[in-house]
């Protein structure tokens, strides 16, 4: 009888270490929400490579689900609800209108880990991240001064918010810096994603003088539209040149990739905390890609140079002496702004020019 017990003792410890071998061997479950189609070769399509990048290279280990066009409405709450239920222990939320609805779903879920891009609303399950696109529009604003004949640029915008009047600020600091004669006049779309809007908007800035544009819109319409009219234009958040090569001067390419190991290498250690995660040149997060056939030796070494110092912590875009758009200064020689003021930034510095939409 005591023989039989140790058996079967034996037998139930071995069904338990067996059990938790095979729950320790499921993957990681993550979910993401995309605003646009997984197809716009511009922030949903970057956020996309970065999310296939991470689960190939896990071995198995992370599983990954994606929900692409989620409006910024309460359907999105439906949507980060569903993922939460259906066992994903990460979800991460990709643009800014998704803030409210993530805060709320963070709530009812506290055992499910949050992230949500571009916001500022944090919890115990709830955090924060970014890529510091500013980085990546100064150095495209170093190539556009070497490049333009006329010293005009474009920008076609998308959602006046500080995100973008950062981007269109840096642009032109950054052109500025090699061609003070630069001016840059934006025209916004008021979507992240409307190829024909995005398209109107570009050849009206065309139509306007501007010979090299920029853009802070989804879709490659931009490039195309340069392409089409002989002057030059960027990729934005991906490489663009297979939809207009002659046009296409380099990219600024967003490599979300590294944010999302580090988030979930630390959810699968359990050492995950929330946090406010903004990363750039310097974490291998943003880069300056893609160099075209109409950019000359000398101006790409320029652009890498300005890369390199970013990366090295010698060169922050946003270093005084800056003045703003009536001239005024607001920051000082040698001073540098804090990621405070540059997270709410709602004014355009010298060179732009036209109002920001209220």
């Amino acid at each position: 009888m005591l023989s039989r017990l140790k058996t079967l003792t034996v037998v139930a410890l071995m069904a338990v270490a067996g059990l938790n071998a095979a729950q320790a061997a499921e993957p990681l479950k993550a979910g993401f929400v995309y605003i646009g189609p997984t197809g716009d070769h511009g922030w949903t399509y970057a956020h996309d490579e970065g999310r296939k990048s991470v689960e190939a290279e896990s071995g198995g280990k992370v599983q990954t689900a994606f929900v692409e066009n989620v409006p910024e409405t309460a359907d999105a709450e439906r949507v980060f609800r569903d993922l939460a239920q259906k066992g994903n222990k990460l979800v991460f939320g990709t643009s800014f209108g998704y803030m409210n609805q993530m805060a709320k779903v963070a709530k009812a879920f506290p055992n499910t880990v949050f992230m949500h891009a571009t916001g500022y609303k944090t919890a115990a399950n709830l955090g924060v991240y970014d890529v510091r696109t500013y980085e990546g529009a100064y150095m495209l604003g170093v190539v556009a001064g070497k490049m333009s004949k006329g010293n005009k640029l474009g920008v076609v915008a998308s959602i006046p918010i500080p995100e973008v009047i950062r981007n269109i600020n840096a642009f032109t600091i950054g052109a500025r810096s090699v061609n003070p004669a630069i001016t840059t006049r934006a025209i916004w779309v008021n979507s992240w994603f409307d190829p024909g809007k995005e398209r109107e908007a570009a050849l009206a800035l065309i139509s306007q003088g501007c010979d090299v544009l920029m853009q802070n819109t989804d879709s490659p319409a931009v490039v195309q539209a340069a392409q089409e009219k002989g002057v030059l234009a960027f990729g934005w958040d991906s490489d663009m040149s297979k939809f207009g090569g002659k046009a296409h001067l380099a990219a600024s390419v967003l490599h979300w990739g590294v944010l999302y190991k580090k988030t979930l290498d630390e959810v699968a250690a359990g050492t995950w905390k929330s946090s406010d995660l903004w990363w750039g040149v310097k974490e291998g997060a943003v880069n300056i890609e893609n160099f075209g056939p109409a950019v000359s030796t000398p101006v790409k070494k320029l652009a890498e140079e300005r890369r390199d110092a970013i990366k090295a912590g010698t060169l922050h875009p946003f270093t005084g002496p800056l003045k703003d758009q009536s001239g005024k200064e607001f920051l000082a020689k040698g001073k540098t702004y804090s990621d405070g003021d540059l997270k709410k930034m709602s004014f355009y510095v010298e060179g732009v020019e036209g109002a920001i939409p209220k």
